[in-house]
C-alpha cells in the first residue's frame, strides 16, 4: 500500500480581526467616495446669490425684514422652502427649533407656498413661528439660480459664506453659522 502525503500547506483562516479590518476600510472606502460625490452634487446645485441682491424684503405679515443689516451682527440663515416640498416637510422642524434655540437670525423663503392668507394657516397648523417672506411667484428664489428645496445659504455681512441643500441636521446648521461667525 502506498501512503501519500499531503504536501501542501493548509492555508490559515483569516481572523476575525483580519475581517474587521478589511470590511472597516472598505467602508472607509465607500464613505469617502459618498462624501466626494455629496459634496461636488451639493456644491453644483447650491444657491447663487446674485450680484444685486435685494435682502431688504417684507414678511408675509407685512414686516420689513433686512437681511443685510441683520447679518452684519451675526451670520443669518437664510431657508428656501415650500409647503409643496415633502423633504422640506423633515427640515422644517429643524429650522423651527433652530430659530427658536439659536443665537443666529432664522429667516425662511416660502416659493410658491400661496397667498399671504394660505401661508398663514399652514405656518399655525405646523406651528412654525420663524420670520417667513413669501415668495408667491418663485422670483427671489429664480434670482438665487436656486435648484432644489429645501436650499440654505449663510450670510454674513451681507455676503453669502456658504450654500447647501438637502437635509440638514441641526448640529450641522449650527456649526455652519458658527464657522461664519468665527471666520
Amino acid at each position: 500500500m502506498i501512503e501519500t502525503t499531503n504536501t501542501e500547506t493548509p492555508q490559515a483562516k483569516p481572523s476575525i480581526m483580519t475581517k474587521g479590518l478589511s470590511w472597516g476600510w472598505t467602508a472607509i472606502k465607500y464613505l469617502a467616495v459618498f462624501l466626494v460625490i455629496y459634496t461636488a452634487i451639493n456644491w453644483w446645485r447650491q444657491p447663487v446669490m446674485p450680484a444685486n441682491p435685494d435682502l431688504q424684503l417684507t414678511d408675509y405679515q407685512g414686516q420689513t425684514v433686512d437681511i443685510a443689516a441683520m447679518s452684519h451682527d451675526s451670520p443669518v440663515l437664510v431657508y428656501f422652502w415650500g409647503s409643496w416640498c415633502a423633504v422640506c416637510k423633515i427640515t422644517s422642524p429643524t429650522v423651527q427649533s433652530l430659530a427658536q434655540s439659536s443665537p443666529y437670525p432664522v429667516v425662511t423663503i416660502a416659493i410658491q407656498s400661496g397667498d399671504n392668507q394660505e401661508l398663514r394657516q399652514y405656518l399655525k397648523a405646523k406651528s412654525f413661528n420663524f420670520t417667513t417672506i413669501n415668495d408667491e411667484e418663485g422670483d427671489i428664489f429664480k434670482a438665487w439660480q436656486g435648484q432644489v428645496t429645501p436650499s440654505f445659504v449663510i450670510l454674513k455681512d451681507g455676503e453669502m459664506t456658504q450654500g447647501l441643500t438637502g437635509v440638514q441636521p441641526e448640529w450641522s446648521l449650527r456649526l455652519r453659522l458658527w464657522l461664519s461667525s468665527v471666520f
